[in-house]
């Protein structure tokens, strides 16, 4: 699986340029190494990926074959370097060129297009190149380029993953993706309709750890006053309003491995309810829902999908 754009590279870990030499690359590893070891006062964590960096670019072929595009020293793509088949360049998981023998869920919308194309403008602006930039997924420019820009390609990433797993939920599923709640609220990335109701979805991967802390999401990469758990209700409210729906609950989806848990209930007392999972964990919290979720008839399911058709924007 292609790593994240949105995780540190070895050199950033290293505190170096990609361009330094290797007697200086060296040189920065073992001071990292001396300044993050336990026995000296370090920090565990920072020293196992100090060495993993290493891993990666240590050896001048491992370094060589990472810097075309490769992710370990087994020289293993990182991500298809082809952009006709690449799922950064694609806008698609692999898994959603696969034959589907059984109904799937309803999809509209274009998961992860306002996202794409916030990227492909800020990395053209950056690389100075407009719309002659030849490869905007080429794997050494996107590791070169700023933090802003690399997390709004995690992000398109993130959702289009996330939709792969949604339309495999079945026919009895329909979902929204890319929708615009009016009154200047953040767009929510999925909206989904099922037996045990209404549901807001948000996509994130800041490609580190992620935590919930005094109700909402914390972790690598997050601002400090980012709120994207009240920023998610605010817009399924709004969403809502317009559509005189009620949403039965709203949720962060997370890369796996990415929340200690894999499942967080973040509190009743909010309306809609609110929980932070990760990704793999969707497909059950949305068909079982929570302990006291009704299942949705078929009555008012239709009346509820009804006015969202009527209703739903998309950015």
């Amino acid at each position: 699986m292609p790593e994240s754009p949105a995780q540190v590279t070895p050199y950033q870990v290293l505190g170096v340029a990609p361009t330094v030499d290797h007697d200086e690359l060296r040189r920065a590893y073992r001071r990292k190494l001396r300044e993050t070891h336990p026995d000296t006062g370090g920090d565990a964590v920072r020293f196992a990926a100090v060495q993993r960096a290493w891993q990666k670019v240590g050896d001048p072929a491992d370094r060589a074959a990472y810097d075309r595009g490769a992710s370990s020293p087994s020289g293993s793509a990182a991500w298809p370097t082809d952009g006709s088949s690449s799922t950064w360049a694609s806008g698609s998981g692999s898994t959603s060129r696969q034959q589907h023998t059984r109904p799937r869920a309803r999809l509209y919308g274009h998961p992860g297009g306002a996202a794409r194309e916030t990227y492909l403008r800020l990395i053209r602006e950056w690389a100075g190149r407009g719309p002659d930039l030849p490869d905007p997924y080429d794997p050494a420019l996107v590791r070169s380029a700023p933090l802003e820009i690399r997390l709004t390609l995690a992000k398109a990433i993130a959702e289009e993953e996330t939709s792969v797993v949604l339309a495999d939920l079945g026919i009895g599923f329909t979902v929204w993706n890319d929708v615009d709640p009016g009154r200047d609220e953040d767009k929510i990335d999925h909206v989904v309709l099922g037996p045990t109701g209404l549901y807001a979805l948000r996509s994130e991967d800041r490609g580190g750890s992620v935590s919930v802390s005094r109700g909402e999401v914390t972790g690598e990469n997050f601002g400090d006053r980012e709120q994207p758990i009240r920023s998610l209700v605010r817009s399924a409210r709004a969403l809502g309003r317009s559509a005189r729906v009620k949403f039965t609950g709203v949720a962060i989806i997370v890369p796996d491995g990415s929340l200690d848990s894999e499942f967080e209930e973040v509190g009743r007392a909010r309306s809609p309810e609110a929980f932070v999972l990760g990704r793999s964990r969707l497909p059950h919290f949305l068909r079982a829902g929570s302990a006291d979720t009704p299942i949705v008839g078929g009555t008012e399911s239709f009346e509820v999908r009804t006015r969202l058709q009527a209703a739903v924007r998309f950015v």
